[in-house]
């Protein structure tokens, strides 16, 4: 394999996504794992990255045990390909990507053996997903910053919260720019996933100065905790099962963030090898070790728009927070706001609109409410994309289609019943007058 540097730019970059967390227990594996089979039954190309041990614990989930890791092609004793597990959905693992750590102990041209494989490697697919090692440790810190989109699962565990944001800091401090994604976990319904997030978000707010985003929450279940145990991700489950619908709605929810996010200019592989290039640099002798920082990003967002646009979402927000609100104040943001969104309905628009109604408490909504607003909605989705007629039965055809015709059988002829209906008195009951049609006076004419 020939140790040539990558290429700078890739306009057919994949999406890349970390799967992170402050502390382990948080079901980031599982959440990392069923995402990627998710994507990849929507007939998208993925590949995993299990980053978060040597022990390949992506893999055992799925009932394979890898023979090889990422520690065997450094060692030179295979190919990156020949390590590559598959499973479900065409989905492909690299075991023990942890690894690519260590590529900043080896030398240039070995470093750039590995690091060349996995650039060849990650060009061919359309997501890259790296299950990253937990906690503050550099390996994992370097694995967020090589992604476009750093996704972290918190549970409703106050621990969880402390050291996310612990994470959240350090990542700070070390360079990273980019806002991470913040899924919650083990969740009892959305709306205690909805307070755990906003928890977090205001501790960074209130002493990071940032707003996090939020992805959503996964709701607590007895199946998806007995995947865990049974090799059987809820992923390959019916779509219409709710544990396996969640992470469908959570991939339309990651779409949804990536398309407000600029495409990096070059990939996870292109991020260590930059890493090595400045850690092969020894530092003066009798220099301190210094804490080791994450490459920069170079996105060319526009802050002064996005702080703008924050911080009116963030008037909003304290306006609505104070009770009661008026309804027609409420009534007036709303459909301001809809239109807003409505002037340029793009895929993106759209993919917005559905995580939107995806996000509302409908838990909280009475029967009636619920049915009133289902009509609703099924008819505003009639107006969008009528619905094709369903071929009918033969006797339905025939009851609908049919011409309208006087039933000579029950009432006779149309003459007489004239002369009947003239005959009635004014004060006759709807039931007498039926009775004397359908036979009592059959014998007149």
């Amino acid at each position: 394999m020939n140790a040539r540097e990558p290429v700078k730019h890739n306009p057919n970059q994949p999406r890349t996504i970390a799967i992170t967390g402050g502390k382990g227990g948080v079901g980031k594996t599982s959440v990392a794992l069923n995402l990627a089979l998710t994507l990849a039954r929507q007939d998208n190309r993925v590949l995993l990255l299990d980053g978060d041990t040597d022990l390949a614990n992506v893999s055992i989930m799925v009932g394979l045990y890898p023979r090889k890791t990422l520690a065997n092609v450094m060692a030179g004793e295979c190919r990156l390909e020949d390590i590559l597990l598959e499973t479900d959905y065409g989905l492909h693992i690299v075991p023990g990507a942890s690894g690519v750590q260590e590529c900043m102990d080896m030398g240039p041209t070995e470093s750039l053996r590995i690091l060349r494989a996995l650039y060849n490697l990650e060009n061919r697919y359309d997501y890259v997903i790296t299950d990253t090692a937990a906690g503050l440790q550099a390996s994992g810190l370097h694995m967020i910053a090589a992604t476009e989109l750093a996704c972290m699962v918190v549970t409703p565990d106050p621990a969880s919260l402390t050291d996310a944001f612990s994470l959240i800091k350090v990542l700070r401090r070390r360079g990273y720019n980019r806002i991470p994604s913040i899924l919650v976990n083990m969740a009892q319904g959305a709306s205690q996933a909805r307070s755990v997030f906003q928890r977090l978000d205001a501790a960074a707010q209130r002493h990071l100065g940032i707003s996090l985003h939020y992805m959503g929450g996964i709701w607590r279940d007895e199946t998806l905790r007995q995947s865990v145990l049974n090799q059987k991700p809820v992923a390959l489950l019916p779509v219409s099962d709710p544990s396996c619908r969640q992470f469908h709605t959570l991939a339309d929810m990651l779409d949804v963030r990536l398309s407000q996010l600029p495409r990096r200019k070059a990939g996870i592989a292109a991020y260590w090898h930059k890493v090595s290039k400045r850690e092969s640099v020894s530092p003066p002798e009798g220099a301190g070790k210094t804490e080791p920082r994450i490459e920069p990003q170079a996105e060319s967002e526009t802050p002064a728009l996005k702080e703008r646009c924050l911080k009116a979402v963030g008037e909003i927000e304290a306006v609505f927070s104070q009770a009661p609100v008026d309804p027609l104040l409420r009534y007036e943001a709303f459909t301001r706001l809809f239109a807003l969104l409505g002037s340029t309905l793009d895929s993106d628009a759209i993919e917005i609109i559905q995580t939107g109604l995806g996000a509302f408490h409908w838990e909280n909504l009475s029967p009636e409410r619920k049915n009133h607003l289902a009509i609703h909605l099924r008819e505003l989705a009639d107006q969008i994309s009528p619905r094709a007629q369903e071929p009918e039965s033969p006797e339905s055809a025939h009851r609908v289609l049919r011409e309208p015709f006087y039933d000579r059988i029950s009432f006779g002829e149309q003459d007489r019943l004239v002369r009947v209906l003239k005959e009635q008195p004014a004060d006759i009951s709807l039931d007498q007058l039926l009775r004397s049609l359908s036979g009592n006076d059959q014998g007149r004419s």
